[in-house]
């Protein structure tokens, strides 16, 4: 099964520079060490926008200082933790826009410490908010939502307004940030919008486990010459996006104004089984293979079942499509990860 939406003039350039509105503006992101958050950093590192990154660095979430290799001299670190209000007092004062990705994204993790989800997923959101309202009104604030959030799904392609349905504590506590942060635009006239996320991969992901993004940890393995789990017989379908993709939607979405207030699907257009994406891991990378295997039990808990987008919504507003094949996203990915394996792997 391939869910495929109608075909798009998907390699055309966008008809403008998406970096310009952020020249010399001050920009501050959440996460910023993590995967989304350091390759935004690398884009706007080129227009002389004034970069503060923020994480926590804690081990399991993704933050890596060699993420920022190459542009270090570009931008301000501040390890501090998103749930400390003092410290999001301070560093939301005087930014033009808030690119906001901290979070825990592991579904199984969630399920297994609900209350650090709980924490990192609400808490935290609601702490980078109140400092907005408090000290910054005027500021631009994009959320990173997830796909997650509709959990098991009865009808396909997804939309914005199809219901929710989440399988575990991530796609709770996910909606819940999402809804604080249109609330607050609601009520307060924060400019706010969410992008909900789908199976994003690319360079500078985090690659210790296999929690944090599944076509991610195939492509470890396969590096690795491993053998590469699939759970059940492989047919569950999986919508992917490569992370440039997903940062040039970040930076149309946070600059416009039709975005304000609204939540955005984001997706390829051409979702596809578990099974064959694995397959075309092995064959770009030319080693690692497949084997099929029963779900465990916490994983078979949780499963959503087949996922594919539609993201007309932000194509209506903001002109957006995804640009990259899944074959050269990964042919790309296998590239980075090969030249920098060391800085990635245990």
């Amino acid at each position: 099964m391939c869910v495929c939406l109608p075909a798009s003039d998907a390699r055309r350039e966008y008809p403008v520079d998406i970096t310009e509105p952020y020249r010399g503006k001050k920009v501050l992101i959440t996460g910023g060490l993590g995967f989304v958050g350091s390759n935004i950093a690398h884009r706007l590192a080129g227009v002389a926008a004034e970069l503060t990154l923020v994480d926590s660095l804690i081990p399991e979430y993704g933050g890596n200082l060699f993420n920022i290799h190459g542009i270090e001299d570009k931008v301000r670190v501040n390890i501090a933790d998103v749930r400390d209000e003092n410290s999001m007092n301070y560093l939301v004062r005087g930014q033009d826009y808030i690119f906001n990705l901290a979070g825990q994204v592991s579904h199984l993790d969630s399920m297994r410490d609900p209350y650090t989800d709980l924490e990192i997923n609400c808490r935290s959101q609601l702490s980078i908010l109140e400092a907005c309202k408090k000290h910054n009104r005027d500021v631009r604030i994009i959320y990173a939502g997830t796909r997650g959030q509709y959990g098991k799904i009865l009808a396909l392609p997804v939309t914005e307004e199809t219901l929710k349905r989440p399988t575990d504590i991530n796609g709770i506590n996910k909606t819940a940030g999402e809804w604080y942060h249109l609330v607050y635009c609601q009520v307060y006239g924060i400019r706010a919008c969410s992008l909900r996320l789908t199976n994003t991969y690319g360079p500078r992901h985090h690659m210790r486990t296999s929690r944090q993004g599944v076509l991610s940890w195939f492509i470890r393995l396969a590096i690795d010459d491993q053998e590469i789990p699939i759970y059940g017989d492989g047919s569950q379908v999986r919508d992917f996006n490569y992370i440039d993709d997903v940062v040039d939607a970040f930076l149309l979405a946070n600059a416009s104004d039709a975005t304000v207030g609204e939540p955005f699907n984001l997706g390829s257009g051409a979702a596809l089984p578990l099974l064959e994406a694995a397959k075309i891991v092995v064959e770009v990378c030319g080693s690692g293979r497949i084997r099929l295997v029963p779900y465990p039990d916490d994983q078979k808990k949780i499963e959503i079942g087949n996922y594919a987008a539609d993201f007309s919504k932000i194509t209506r507003a903001v002109g957006w499509r995804p640009r990259t094949p899944l074959r050269e996203g990964i042919a790309r990915t296998v590239e980075f990860f090969r030249k920098y394996r060391k800085h990635y792997w245990d």
